[in-house]
C-alpha cells in the first residue's frame, strides 16, 4: 500500500438521518479530481441546504449517482482492495455509499487520526474547517461544505499528519498500516467536554475520582443498550483509563 491507493472523497446529503441519501460527491484519485451533482432518492432538507446551499431546484435536472459513470469508476475503484477510502469521519461517508450501492473495505478518518495525534488534547475541536484554520492551511478555491472544497482540505490536512507520523520513523507502508489501524478504533477522548471535571484530563480524574468514570461508565452502557446515545468512544475510553477489557460494538 502507497499514496497511490488513497482516495479522497467526501460526500453532501440531504441530511443526517439513517434514511438519508448523497446528493455530490467529490473526490480525488491518483492526481485527478472529480465532482458531480446528483438527484437523490429523496428530497433535500432545508437544514442540508441551509450548510451545503445545494437546494432541491439545483438538482432537479441531474440523474441518481446509481446511473452514473462516477458510480462505475468508484466501483472499479474500490473493487481493488487494496485502495482505501480517505474521509474526515470517515463512517459517514462510506456508510452513505454503501446505501447507494458501494461497499468500502478500507478506510483512514482524518478525524479519528486528529484525535490520536492530539496527545494533550490541546485543540477543542476536530472538525474538518476547525483543522484548516487551528493549523493555519492556506488552501486556494476550498469552500466549506462543498464536497470539492472539503476534499481539498482533507487532502492538506492528511498530509500534515502524514509528515508528523513519517518523522517519528516510520516507512509510508507504515504510517497508513498505522492509520488504518486508528481508524478501525473507537476514539480515546482525552479531556472532558462536559460535566463536573469539564476541561480536565480524564487520567487525571481516574486517578482522584475512579468511582466517577466507574458510574459514567454504567450510564453509557446503558444508554448503548437502549439505543439512546452513540457511545462507542466514551465507553472505550472510560474502559481504558479504569483498567477494564476493551469491548468493540
Amino acid at each position: 500500500m502507497n499514496k497511490l491507493n488513497l482516495v479522497f472523497l467526501d460526500t453532501e446529503t440531504t441530511g443526517l438521518s439513517t434514511e438519508d441519501r448523497l446528493c455530490q460527491v467529490a473526490y480525488k484519485f491518483q492526481g485527478e479530481e472529480k465532482n458531480e451533482l446528483f438527484k437523490p432518492a429523496l428530497p433535500i432538507s432545508v437544514e442540508a441546504m441551509s450548510v451545503a446551499h445545494i437546494t432541491n431546484r439545483m438538482v432537479a435536472d441531474k440523474g441518481p449517482f446509481k446511473d452514473s459513470k462516477m458510480f462505475e469508476d468508484l466501483r472499479n475503484i474500490f473493487e481493488n482492495n487494496e485502495n482505501i477510502l480517505v474521509a474526515h469521519n470517515a463512517g459517514f461517508d462510506a456508510e452513505i455509499l454503501r446505501r447507494e450501492g458501494l461497499e468500502i473495505i478500507k478506510t483512514i478518518d482524518t478525524f479519528k487520526i486528529a484525535h490520536h495525534l492530539d496527545k494533550e488534547a490541546q485543540i477543542s475541536r476536530y472538525n474538518l474547517q476547525y483543522l484548516r484554520y487551528y493549523f493555519d492551511f492556506e488552501i486556494a478555491d476550498a469552500p466549506a461544505h462543498d464536497a470539492l472544497g472539503d476534499i481539498r482540505v482533507l487532502e492538506v490536512i492528511f498530509d500534515f499528519y502524514f509528515a508528523k507520523m513519517k518523522e517519528e520513523g516510520l516507512t509510508e507502508e507504515e504510517v497508513i498500516s498505522e492509520m488504518l489501524r486508528i481508524s478501525a478504533l473507537p476514539i480515546l477522548i482525552k479531556k472532558f467536554n462536559f460535566g463536573k471535571y469539564q476541561g480536565e484530563k480524564i487520567e487525571d480524574v481516574a486517578m482522584k475520582d475512579r468511582g466517577y468514570l466507574k458510574w459514567l461508565l454504567d450510564q453509557k452502557l446503558k444508554a448503548k443498550q437502549s439505543g439512546e446515545d452513540e457511545s462507542e468512544d466514551w465507553i472505550h475510553t472510560l474502559r481504558h483509563y479504569l483498567g477494564e477489557k476493551a469491548t468493540l460494538f
